[in-house]
């Protein structure tokens, strides 16, 4: 009698499991077309197969897939883990659901989805044969979509919210026009909106909207700004603080929007320990200087704004893809959501100001200034360290870069920057000498 149940929890224990109820995937890569026609738009996604959690895929006694018993599974899959989680609209309204029209499994290395022509014929062709062997932990799951539309040249809107297939999603969405044209974006998670193909007011609705979240949400270009204006007193110095911090952060958030600063790995973490240091210095400077002394500070603010812009250009640059071809109407756009955006904070901080300034009492506004710098600079000082602690960390992968062509062009954009910046520099001298005072 012990013998046999002994047995039998080897058997359990042996036997083949389903592959349901696993873990969220750590990584997953979608890849996927999307394709108006005449009346209708085709959606085909390629996604791991372990990121639909959950299903209960039938496993032979070999642990390998039993294709043939999953194929009846798999469009209830494609239902439950990407089609309900995908909307489009055409010209604001909202399309129906979709009619699944093909899934299958795929080998890991198969490459039928270089080319929208193989991926259909691929999809739709014959399916894999029960004797292959294949891991669940290695198909590959490719869906077939078809939503009914009116007309190819509508203005479509995808909402994609796939980014719960896995813990860190990729997505690389090439989005094919009427004429064949072909154009690919590269994301994480959920984007907010894809317009298929954006128009001039659509690129300069959603950049606006992300530069003003940007700078409400950029704390340390907040900081920035409430340090450059807290000692000033007069709203000509006021304006012309401004003025040149707003022209500085354009110029470098248009360059390096256009390719002109080094890709390098370590500029990123430069420009952020640079950001923190110019508000730890500002701080310190609020501190040292009488109020009287600080009729120059529109020149600090535009040498560390020209810092501040490659900041912005970070998290532009990730986003220009969805601009289409309105690049420049896009990057103005940002420009603009970020001008709003420090206006609506100065809008904010400056009757604050005069309120804490009233309230003290006159001739101790100086004692406001200096406890603002203080937490200023105590916040700046752990952000400085955290940033450098990073960038040091870029140290030991550096090396000399070789002198030869690729060197000297980026040599020559950066010269170039670095004269537009001083001949805009100069002229904005020129103008607040001239033209602005009095």
């Amino acid at each position: 009698m012990a013998l046999l149940c002994v047995s039998s929890v080897a058997l359990l224990v042996m036997a083949p499991r389903p592959a349901g109820g696993h873990e969220v995937p750590a990584r997953v890569a979608i890849q996927g077309y999307v394709q108006p026609e005449s009346r209708v738009l085709r959606l085909l996604l390629r996604v791991p197969l372990e990121s639909m959690r959950d299903m209960e895929f039938p496993i032979r006694a070999d642990g390998m897939l039993d294709l043939e018993r999953v194929r009846a599974l798999l469009p209830g899959a494609a239902q439950l883990w990407i089609a309900n989680y995908l909307t489009l609209e055409e010209d604001g309204r909202p399309l129906a659901a979709p009619r699944i029209v093909a899934t299958r499994l795929s080998l890991p290395n198969d490459r039928a989805f270089e080319s929208l022509v193989g991926a259909l014929a691929h999809v739709q062709g014959a399916p894999l044969g029960g004797e292959v062997a294949l891991p669940w932990q290695q198909a590959l799951f490719d869906v077939l979509l078809e939503y009914p539309i009116t007309s190819a040249s509508a203005r479509f809107t995808l909402l994609p919210a796939l980014a719960h297939l896995g813990i860190r999603t990729t997505s690389v969405l090439r989005i094919v026009g009427p004429d064949g044209g072909e154009r690919m974006l590269v994301y994480e998670g959920n984007p907010d909106r894809i317009v298929l193909e954006p128009r001039w007011y659509d690129a300069a609705a959603q950049f606006l909207a992300d530069g003003f979240r940007h700078i409400l949400g950029g704390f340390d270009h907040l900081l920035f700004l409430l340090c450059l204006v807290l000692p000033v007193r007069r709203w000509r110095s006021l304006v012309a603080i401004v003025t040149s911090f707003t022209v500085a952060h354009s110029l470098t958030l248009g360059a390096a929007s256009l390719g002109l600063v080094p890709t390098t790995l370590w500029f990123p973490p430069l420009v952020e320990a640079g950001i923190a240091l110019s508000i730890l210095w500002l701080a310190v400077e609020n501190l040292l200087l009488a109020p009287e002394r600080l009729e120059q500070r529109w020149m600090l603010a535009f040498g560390f704004g020209l810092i501040h812009g490659f900041g912005f250009a970070f998290a532009l640059g990730a986003n220009l893809q969805f601009a289409g071809g309105h690049l420049v109407t896009a990057l103005a756009s940002f420009n603009v959501g970020v001008e709003l955006g420090q206006l609506l904070v100065l809008a904010m901080a400056l009757p604050a100001l005069w309120l804490v300034h009233r309230y003290v009492g006159a001739g101790r506004e100086r004692l406001v200034t200096i406890v603002g710098s203080v937490l200023i600079a105590h916040t700046a000082w752990h952000w400085a360290g955290e940033r450098l602690v990073t960038l040091d960390a870029y140290r030991a992968g550096l090396t000399w870069p070789a002198l030869d062509a690729t060197f000297a062009l980026g040599a020559m954009r950066v010269a170039l920057l670095a004269t537009v910046a001083l001949a805009v520099g100069l002229a904005m001298r020129h103008i607040l000498r001239t033209v602005w005072r009095p």
